[in-house]
């Protein structure tokens, strides 16, 4: 198994892809309130700003900035991807329970990308909210309710460039 290293850049802003262990499964949109409770509860704890989120079926893709001290995003995404896989109702079936090799919600690892200038940050807020469209979900991105694409005036920020 190989190690991944991931850097730990206070104040970064980074594209992330973040995928169930079942592709192809609607899981995060039938169970939309408990990842939005993971998120809250992980912000909370360990702020930082959202500057794009898209839920799709089996995946999410999302921008964030961290705060200026702390570039440790590898906990958050631990403590989001635990918080709502614990906080599944016990009937509902996991892959986990259908395949015994597969023992998680969440695929092991994510994507994550430093955007290192305005345009890096563009072309992957475009990527981010356009993602429903390209994979046929919807027509136009403005469309699909599991979007920061509605409140993104409040949310576009000052990205920080590496």
């Amino acid at each position: 198994m190989s190690n991944c290293i991931r850097p730990n850049i206070p104040a970064a802003t980074i594209f992330f892809t973040v995928r169930l262990a079942q592709r192809g499964d609607d899981l995060l949109l039938r169970e939309i309130e408990h990842l939005r409770q993971a998120v809250r509860i992980t912000r909370a704890e360990r702020p930082f700003a959202i500057n794009a989120w898209v839920v799709l079926p089996d995946h999410i893709q999302t921008i964030w900035t961290l705060p200026e001290a702390d570039g440790d995003y590898v906990t958050r995404w631990r403590r989001i991807k635990a918080r709502f896989s614990h906080g599944l109702r016990p009937s509902l079936p996991r892959p986990g329970h259908l395949q015994p090799q597969k023992r998680s919600v969440w695929q092991r690892r994510f994507w994550d990308h430093p955007l290192h200038d305005p345009e890096d940050f563009h072309r992957h807020l475009r990527l981010c909210l356009d993602s429903p469209v390209r994979l046929g979900l919807t027509r136009r991105a403005e469309d699909w309710p599991w979007s920061s694409i509605h409140h993104l005036p409040e949310q576009r920020g000052d990205m920080r460039v590496m």
